[in-house]
């Protein structure tokens, strides 16, 4: 909406000047923020709902790789001090136990800090608070290089 003002045009004389409201303009760009956000609420929701399913998805997984990791690393405890001082164990077979317990045990080393990412994720999903979720993307990359780390572990 324009707003009018007189201003001298001459010593004595006043012309109506016309001029764009800033509070017009601003009003005009929430409503097509607003009409943009209505328009692409269900993809949002989408978007929201995949991330909240993907990270209950991560959760479990997390949970049996941890469970896995934690009852293969009890039986190498045991087995591996017997396998190395036993002469007819071949020495790859103890190369390769030694292996195995050492991701098994990285994977618990890094279990609590993926736990407390994972729940503090998933509630920031579920409430919403984009803040809590920003601050989580470095986390991610974080837990993501610790399990890249292992990859070559596991394929040597």
């Amino acid at each position: 909406m324009a707003g009018i003002t007189s201003r001298p045009t001459s010593p004595g004389k006043a012309t109506p000047t016309k001029y764009v409201k800033f509070s017009d303009q601003l009003t005009g760009t929430l409503q097509d923020i607003t009409k943009m956000i209505n328009e692409q609420k269900e993809t949002i929701d989408s978007i929201q709902e995949m991330g909240i399913q993907l990270t209950g998805t991560f959760s479990t997984l997390h949970t049996l790789t941890v469970k896995y990791a934690g009852v293969v690393n009890n039986i190498l405890d045991i087995l591996l001090p017997f396998m190395k001082n036993i002469p007819l164990v071949p020495p790859k077979l103890v190369e390769l136990a030694t292996k195995i317990e050492r991701i098994t045990q990285q994977i618990i080393d890094n279990s609590a800090k993926t736990s407390k990412t994972i729940i503090d994720i998933d509630t920031g999903l579920k409430t919403g608070d984009v803040s809590r979720l920003r601050g989580y993307s470095g986390e991610l990359q974080k837990i993501t290089q610790a399990f890249s780390a292992i990859l070559p572990e596991i394929n040597k």
